[in-house]
């Protein structure tokens, strides 16, 4: 039974890596594969805050630069942050870190590690793309909120909290247009994909373990379902 989480690299580098969120979370997943052997985990993990400032740096210096310029800056932190999630992972995690998800069709070890492919998309698309060739009906999408607003609830006073909505009504909020850097509870790509995949999106907040918990154990929790 293959899971796949779609890891906010918000999460795991705000600014700098997030050792203390990270080694909480190595706990959590390590004993949520030791009760079942038959769980194997994919994370896909974004790029955070270094991709952010790197991205904000080739702007001021290039106005106007090339959207796909700019993704392949992120992408490149999304391989960092990637790189220090399967360390941290190394003893159960024996696959390369995986950039390219129409490539791999098995993997070894309970943990698969992957990071941005190339531009036109966010990581959000590759877990959409993972979760189909390992036929998971489920992404587990963990950022920075703990649920979907009708509307940016930081421009807007009236957005309200979501438990669950359609991919058509959800669009509707994201658009379908990916710009770098946009800050979207899930990608409008890999959102479409999803949805003509029927893929079910659980966006639910990042930091809290114990959410993350219930959700891995199929119980009660906090957060919005897409589907």
């Amino acid at each position: 039974m293959v899971t796949v989480l779609s890891l906010g690299g918000s999460i795991v580098a705000p600014d700098a890596p997030d050792a203390a969120f990270l080694s909480s979370f190595s706990t959590l997943v390590r004993e949520w594969l030791s009760a079942d052997n038959s769980r194997k985990l994919i994370i896909v993990v974004g790029g955070g805050g270094p991709a952010r400032s790197y991205q904000k740096a080739f702007s001021a210096i290039c106005p106007g630069g090339s959207h796909e310029q700019a993704d392949w800056i992120g992408i490149m932190a999304t391989r960092l942050n990637a790189q220090l999630l399967k360390a941290v992972f190394a003893d159960i995690c024996p696959t390369d870190v995986v950039y390219d998800p129409t490539k791999i069709d098995v993997f070894t070890g309970r943990i698969l590690v992957a990071a941005g492919w190339k531009p036109g998309f966010s990581t959000d698309n590759d877990a959409v793309l993972l979760a189909e060739r390992f036929s998971a009906d489920t992404v587990i999408n963990l950022s920075n909120i703990a649920k979907v607003y009708t509307d940016d609830p930081r421009a807007n006073p009236e957005a309200k909290p979501i438990d669950s909505i359609s991919w058509a009504d959800f669009r509707k909020i994201v658009g379908d247009e990916w710009i770098p850097g946009k800050n979207v509870p899930f990608d409008p790509v890999a959102s479409m994909h999803a949805q003509n995949a029927g893929l079910r999106v659980i966006c639910a907040a990042g930091r809290d373990i114990d959410n993350l918990r219930a959700i891995l154990d199929g119980k009660d929790f906090i957060g919005s379902v897409i589907s």
